[in-house]
Order: structure tokens, then sequence, then C-alpha cells
């Protein structure tokens, strides 16, 4: 049993240093976050299909040094100065 706590603290370590490193992550409504990409002149969002059978769009961008992440039932739209670029894949620890 000492071997499966000692399992669940490390992957709590884990967890936590990529927290550090990737810094704080803001997971929020898709009007909010619609909201503040529509803030930005340029810049880029980051866009992936996930969910159970990846039917869900999922977002991430940077503005003000934070990173802000939703997800939403339908595609968004954003500025003609931002970028969209698709990913694999979007891990939020």
């Amino acid at each position: 049993m000492a071997a499966g706590g000692g399992a669940g603290a490390a992957a709590a370590a884990a967890i936590a240093q990529a927290i550090k490193a990737s810094g704080a992550i803001i997971d929020m409504e898709p009007a909010e976050f619609q909201r503040i990409v529509s803030r930005m002149d340029s810049g880029i969002v980051v866009q992936t299909l996930g969910g159970f059978r990846k039917n869900k769009h999922e977002y991430l961008a940077a503005y003000g040094g934070l990173i802000f992440h939703t997800k939403s039932e339908k595609r968004m739209s954003f500025p003609s100065g931002v970028e969209v670029v698709w990913a694999k894949k979007i891990w939020v620890p």
C-alpha cells in the first residue's frame, strides 16, 4: 500500500511541476473567452477538437501575461488580426 501512496505523491508532484512550468491557466466560459480575444489586435489562438467523440472545440490564448482556456460546442470566430492554429491536442493540467 505504501508503494501506491508513493506513486500518487509522485503523480501529484509531477502535476504541480507542470503547472509551475506552464504558469496559471484560466478556464472560462466561451462567451468570456470570446470577449478576451476580441480585445486582441493580434496574437494566436490555439484550437483543437476534444472530448469523448471529438465534438467539442477547445481553445487557448495568451493575453496580458495570462493563458486563457475554454471549451465550446460550436466553433468560434475571432478578429481578423488573430491567427488561429490547429493543435493535435491541448493538455491542461
